[in-house]
């Protein structure tokens, strides 16, 4: 049986914007493409699966890294769960229909870790019991205000590991109480 994993990069106050919050530095950026490699999926919302699509096609001035996490992402099953969107690109599915259903039933069907991008999307997830594990990345940043990582009331929560990785991050795993 697979397990739904929500985990984001956020400020030390609780804000997900990759914009304010910069790239991950070289050992982070591993991390995350080891990450990607070894998950069975990533189950996306639209506004994240957006962002992502930016690793679809190489960009000028990519470095080694770049390169290496858009090898590891691209060839991954994505799921892209989206009222507005008609199409979405490659490896990817559209999921339009009850979403409580088609994760239950993605979990059931996959094996490994499916990674749950977009905080609007746990949430949904997260209220109907479906996300297994909690990875927050907090960075030194404090923005004061933006997209929270926990977009509705904060599930109770048993703190797993909490473990330092790379340059400036700290990660703390929660699973569900």
């Amino acid at each position: 049986m697979g397990r739904l994993i929500f985990g984001m990069m956020q400020s030390l106050d609780g804000y997900i914007d990759h914009a304010q919050l910069g790239p991950p530095g070289p050992i982070l950026a591993r991390h995350f493409t080891d990450y990607v490699r070894g998950s069975d999926g990533l189950l996306y919302g639209r506004r994240m699966y957006e962002i992502m699509r930016y690793w679809d096609e190489d960009q000028p001035g990519w470095d080694e890294m770049d390169h290496d996490f858009a090898q590891a992402w691209r060839p991954k099953p994505k799921w892209v769960a989206s009222r507005s969107l008609t199409s979405v690109g490659p490896n990817a599915t559209l999921v339009q229909g009850d979403l409580i259903d088609f994760a239950a039933s993605l979990k059931s069907e996959r094996d490994g870790d499916i990674d749950v991008a977009g905080a609007e999307l746990a949430n949904v997830l997260s209220a109907a019991g479906l996300v297994d594990e909690y990875r927050l990345y907090f960075r030194p940043y404090v923005l004061g205000a933006g997209k929270p990582y926990f977009a509705g009331p904060r599930p109770p929560l048993r703190l797993m590991k909490l473990d330092a990785i790379g340059e400036d991050a700290v990660r703390l795993t929660y699973a569900p109480a």
